[in-house]
Formats: structure tokens, sequence, C-alpha cells
């Protein structure tokens, strides 16, 4: 029998509203309340809402969430430190009898929680000595010595995020292995059924432009202008999330408002597109299509299914859609 449930998929695709309505059904149904645990690295951070599209109250309809506004914007994002938080909070529901509803875009810290996933320690000297290296000579060069050590970390991480390409060099350095030797295979900590939200690509692309511009008219701007008095600026994550940088350089007079919109819609595509292909290349994904009249129910027919510990037969089961049309490479839903 699963232990939690998993939302996942591309930004803009419809995740959280659709585990609210499962929650809400579920209970309906069955009695047994479900309630949602937040996979949103950037929904962890106080106070970034309007940029993070994070649910309001009346939006959450009742359905209890956690893990979100746990962290200062000061913070540097943590892993770690999330998947203890996460498990616990997965452990709790699980004495009370509540099935935990895991939400997120954020690849690496839904398998924190799912998977047999452990991270290697910090070393604060090797840290402080990569990130000074990182001030003096830009990421590029870092990156370039990644791909050297290890090419297929170097793949999977931009030239410019210069946050994980120090903690790459940083776990090399102290495990003396490849960074990608640090990452399991798709072994489950936990039985879990994840539905995957997929869209096609025009599709979602126009919804990330209207999300964007929700995200401006319902005052970006604003927000960002009362956290960067909270010291947005200091903090090597919070400041870089999408929307954030774009709307700090727009106050700081580097972006127009148009180039903003139009830079962050830009990057939150492509970001986008790397969950997608993070999220494809795990089988145990099965796939829906977002805008399905019956989404929920189709939803709630897998979660009967796993919770039962009975599986249909693929020939014979209407309730499921083959979306590997859709996204390239993808698992149709069908086992």
């Amino acid at each position: 029998m699963i232990k939690v449930i998993a939302v996942v998929g591309p930004t803009a695709v419809g995740k959280s509203d659709l585990a609210v309505e499962v929650a809400l059904r579920m209970e309906e149904r069955t009695g047994r309340r479900a309630e949602v645990i937040n996979a949103d690295s950037m929904q962890l951070y106080r106070g970034m809402d309007i940029g993070t599209a994070k649910l309001t109250e009346k939006e959450r309809r009742g359905v209890p969430h956690h893990l979100f506004d746990v962290w200062e914007v000061t913070e540097a994002a943590d892993v770690a430190s999330y998947q203890a938080m996460a498990r616990a909070r997965v452990e709790e529901c699980a004495d009370r009898d509540v099935l935990p509803v895991l939400v997120g875009g954020s690849g690496l810290y839904v398998r924190a929680v799912l998977d047999h996933l452990n991270f290697p320690g910090t070393d604060p000297a090797i840290r402080a000595r990569l990130e000074a290296e990182l001030e003096e000579v830009g990421p590029g060069v870092l990156h370039t010595r990644l791909a050297e050590a290890d090419p297929a970390a170097a793949g999977a991480i931009l030239p410019g995020n210069g946050r994980r390409i120090v903690r790459a060099l940083e776990v090399i350095e102290l495990t003396g292995r490849p960074f990608t030797a640090n990452l399991p295979d798709h072994t489950s900590f936990y039985p879990c059924l994840q539905i995957g939200l997929t869209a096609p690509r025009s599709e979602l692309d126009e919804r990330i432009d209207l999300r964007v511009d929700r995200m401006w008219d319902e005052g970006l701007l604003e927000e960002v202008r009362r956290l960067d008095a909270l010291g947005l600026r200091r903090g090597r994550t919070a400041s870089r999330a999408l929307g954030y940088a774009q709307a700090l350089a727009q106050l700081d007079g580097g972006l127009s408002e148009t180039e903003a919109r139009a830079s962050t819609a830009q990057a939150t595509r492509r970001f986008a597109r790397r969950q997608e292909s993070w999220f494809r290349r795990d089988p145990r994904v099965r796939w829906l299509p977002y805008d399905a009249p019956d989404l929920a129910d189709r939803t709630l027919t897998l979660v009967d299914r796993a919770l039962s510990g009975s599986w249909a037969d693929p020939g014979r089961d209407e309730a499921l859609v083959d979306v590997s049309t859709w996204v390239p490479g993808a698992r149709p839903v069908m086992d």
C-alpha cells in the first residue's frame, strides 16, 4: 500500500490545484483525510508568495498545507534540511492515518523525500574557497572544470548556475567520486504513487506567459521591494529565483518592466523544459493530461488502485491516457 502521493510536472501546469481537489474528494469518498506537503523549493521562503504562485488560504480550501514559509530569504536553500523536515511530516501524517500529497516541480526535492537519497556533508573551508573562486573567475571557468571531472553533472547544470556548480565540485572533492555517483537510481524510500501532469508545449508556454503577467499585475514588484528591505539580495538562493532576479533588476533600473516580464517568461519556459526532462526520466511517473475534464477522477482512480495494491490491466484501462506523443520521451501512463 502506498504511503505518499506525489503530484509532479513542469511549472504552471496545475499541480497545486489538482492536489487540493484530490484531497477534498478523497475525504468525501473514503472519509480519509489528505494533506499537502510542499516540494517547491522557492515556496519554502517566507514572503515569496506572488512570484512563486503560492496558494492563498482561500485557494487551499481548508486542506492543510505543510512546509510553506519555512526559510528567511537570506538563507541558502538546503535540500538535506528539507528532506528531514518533509519526511518528518510524512511520518506525522501516517501516525494520524492521513495521506500526504507531495506537490512541486523541484525534482531534487521530490526525490529527496521519495527515494533513497543521501546527501554528502559540506566542508566550510572547501565551500568558502570555491565560492571565492566563483566570485573571482565566474561560473564559466568552474563549469569547465566540472565538465572535466564529471561530464554528466556538467551536462545537467547550467553554465551560469554558480551555486550548483560549486556544490558539485565540493562533493567531488569531499567524496573523491563524481557528483552524479551520489545520485541513486529510482529506488523508492516510501511506497508512492507519482502523478505527472503534462501539457502540449505551446499551451504550457501560453500558461507561463499568463502567469508572469499576473505576477506583475498582482504586485510582484511591491513584494520584491518589501523582501529587498529584509535582505533578499543577501540570499544566494532567493535572490536568483525566477521573477525575483528580474524584478530586482527592474528596481535597479537595469530592466524596463516589459523587459523584466519578457526575461522572466523566457527563463521560466526554459526551466519548464528542464523539469519535463527530469521527471520524464523517472519510469514510475503516471502521466495525465493537465486539461482532462475528469482529471481529478482519473487521479483518484489511480489512488484507489494504489491504495488497494491493484493495478488495472493496461489493455482494458480506459481511465488512463497515453500522452507520450505530447512530451518527447515520456512514458505512457499505462503499465
